[in-house]
């Protein structure tokens, strides 16, 4: 398990996975080598935006022989790629599903934003905003039998139903500024819930334009954790 900072390079997901690997090939653990694409066999649960900080993300790496978890730890310190770091290590059964198809929904926290008139950057703690209002939207959301949305794909859009990508939404901290908690999910027919999509719901419900000013996510839960 790893985390990522607000400091990490802004890289797409390609970048980061090349990263780990050029990272973990420094390292001197006895990796498990895909001879067919020359890279060492890591996965990784599910892509990052690169705008969102991290807290427990999951990547399984495949050792060639049994390596005790402080070694692993040692050899990896001070070898993470920029702005990551190690959370956490446990040993997983070798003939267990791959990784990605067992990561069925996802935490976020989020500090919220109000666009500025005019398309401008996001304000953090100056919303004139009641923590109740909010709550309430996020019970509308939950409420709601869909939530039609678009969201950007290639040259034009695509029209989704968030709703059952939402599994739920409510007001952590009420502020200023107010943070709230979204878990969403990971659906392999109908997509994934994002969070900027869900802040985005909120704001319509209210009638008024928010947007993330922070977001976080807290960790992936697997399918038998959701379960």
């Amino acid at each position: 398990m790893v985390g990522r900072s607000a400091d990490a390079p802004r890289i797409g997901s390609r970048e980061v996975v090349e990263g780990w690997e050029t990272a973990l090939a420094s390292s001197g653990l006895p990796l498990a080598w895909d001879d067919a694409r020359s890279r060492a066999r890591v996965s990784f649960g599910a892509p990052l935006s690169p705008d969102i900080e991290a807290e427990g993300e999951l990547i399984d790496l495949l050792l060639v022989e049994r390596v005790p978890t402080w070694r692993v730890r040692e050899s990896l310190e001070g070898h993470e790629p920029q702005g990551w770091r190690l959370v956490d290590l446990y040993d997983v059964w070798l003939a267990g599903p791959p990784l990605a198809g067992r990561v069925a929904a996802a935490d976020h926290r989020i500090v919220l934003g109000e666009a500025e008139p005019g398309g401008g950057a996001a304000q953090i703690g100056t919303l004139q905003l009641e923590a109740a209002a909010v709550s309430d939207a996020a019970s509308e959301l939950l409420g709601a039998r869909a939530l039609p949305r678009e969201r950007p794909k290639g040259s034009g859009t695509v029209r989704y139903d968030l709703r059952p990508l939402l599994i739920d939404v409510a007001v952590a901290e009420a502020g200023p500024p107010i943070v709230i908690r979204t878990r969403t999910r990971f659906h392999p027919e109908l997509g994934t819930g994002r969070p900027e999509e869900v802040v985005a719901a909120i704001g319509d419900a209210l009638g008024r334009v928010l947007v993330p000013g922070r977001i976080v996510r807290e960790r992936l839960l697997l399918a038998e954790e959701l379960a």
